[in-house]
C-alpha cells in the first residue's frame, strides 16, 4: 500500500538503509523496517525513546491503569509484569533524607535519618561479623601461636576502624571512595558467581529507590572468592603457627577478608555455596622483616 517512489527498506537495529545487493547479503531472520516517503527510522533506540517519553509525560496515568489491571486481571504472569512496572515507577532514587521518602524508612530504627546512614550501618555490621569469625577461630590455633594470632587480630581491627568498617562503599556523599562498587545514583550490579566474570541473568538493583528494593538488597551476598572459612582463616592460623621468625603478611589476609580484592557482590541466586577450590597465594603469606643496619 506504499508508493514505490520514496519508500525505503532499513535495518531495524540501527536504521541502515538497504541497497539491493546489501539486502541479498543479509542473514535469514534479519528484522527490517519499511519506510514510506518522509518517514525516518534511527534504529531500536527510537522505540526506547518513545517508551521513555510516554512514561515521563504519563507516569501517573500508567501507574493508575496498571493498578486497575492488577485488580481485574487473573493471569499470574501479567500480574507479575504489572507489579514490577508499578514497583519501578514508584522509585524515589534521588531522595536521601527521611523527610523526603518516609516510606523507605518504614520498619527501621528511628536513629537512621538518611538512606546512606542505614546502608553504611548494614555494610559495617557485615564487616564486624567477618571480624568476629576471625577472632572466634583462635580456639583452633596452636596454643603457642595464640598470642601472635591475637596481635594480628588487633592490627586488623585497628585498620577496619580507621576506614570506618568500609561503610564508605554505601555512602552517596563520598563518591570517589564508593566508585569501585556503585555509581553516585546507587545502582549495584551482580558481579556473577565466583567462577564467572559476569552475571548470566544481568541482576541489578538500586537499594536507594524504594522500600522493597532496600529489603531485597539485604538478601544479596558478598561472596569471598577465596573462601573465608575454608581457606583464608585456616591459612592465617597455619601461617602464624609455622612462621619460624618470619613476619606474617597480615595485610594480605586483611585484603582477602574485608576488601573488594576478594569480595564480589552477588545476587542470592548467583551465590554458590559449593567449595570454590581456591587457595591463598603462598608467595604472599610472609614478608621480609625490615632490617636495621648499625653504622660503625
Amino acid at each position: 500500500q506504499l508508493p514505490v517512489p520514496g519508500s525505503r527498506l532499513c535495518l531495524y537495529e540501527d536504521g541502515t538503509e538497504l541497497t539491493e545487493s546489501y539486502f541479498r547479503a543479509l542473514p535469514p531472520q534479519t528484522e527490517l523496517v519499511l519506510l514510506g516517503p518522509g518517514e525516518s527510522w534511527r534504529g531500536c533506540a527510537s522505540d526506547i525513546e518513545r517508551l521513555l517519553a510516554a512514561f515521563c509525560s504519563q507516569q501517573d496515568a500508567v501507574v493508575e491503569a496498571a493498578r486497575r489491571l492488577l485488580t481485574d486481571e487473573q493471569a499470574p504472569h501479567r500480574q507479575k509484569l504489572l507489579a514490577d512496572l508499578i514497583h519501578n515507577l514508584s522509585e524515589n532514587i534521588l531522595a536521601e533524607d527521611k523527610e523526603d521518602d518516609k516510606k523507605w524508612f518504614e520498619g527501621l530504627e528511628s536513629r537512621f535519618k538518611n538512606k546512606s546512614s542505614y546502608l553504611r550501618h548494614s555494610c559495617q555490621s557485615r564487616m564486624r561479623g567477618y571480624m568476629r569469625e576471625v577472632s572466634g577461630f583462635i580456639s583452633n590455633v596452636h596454643p603457642a601461636a595464640q598470642d601472635a594470632y591475637r596481635g594480628i587480630i588487633d592490627l586488623m581491627a585497628d585498620k577496619l576502624k580507621s576506614v570506618k568498617y568500609n561503610g564508605c562503599y554505601f555512602d552517596r556523599r563520598e563518591e570517589e571512595e564508593a566508585a569501585r562498587l556503585c555509581t553516585a545514583e546507587g545502582w549495584f550490579s551482580c558481579q556473577g558467581p565466583f567462577d564467572r566474570d559476569d552475571c548470566p541473568c544481568k541482576h541489578s538493583i538500586n537499594p536507594y529507590s524504594n522500600r522493597e528494593s532496600r529489603i531485597l538488597f539485604s538478601t544479596w551476598n558478598l561472596d569471598h572468592i577465596i573462601e573465608k572459612k575454608r581457606a583464608v582463616v585456616p591459612e592465617l592460623a597455619e601461617a602464624v603457627k609455622t612462621r619460624d621468625r618470619r613476619e606474617v603478611n597480615w595485610e594480605y589476609f586483611y585484603q582477602l577478608l574485608f576488601t573488594l580484592d576478594n569480595l564480589k557482590l552477588v545476587h542470592i541466586a548467583c551465590h554458590k555455596k559449593t567449595n570454590h577450590n581456591l587457595s591463598c597465594d603462598k608467595t604472599r603469606i610472609y614478608r621480609k622483616r625490615k632490617q636495621t643496619h648499625e653504622i660503625s
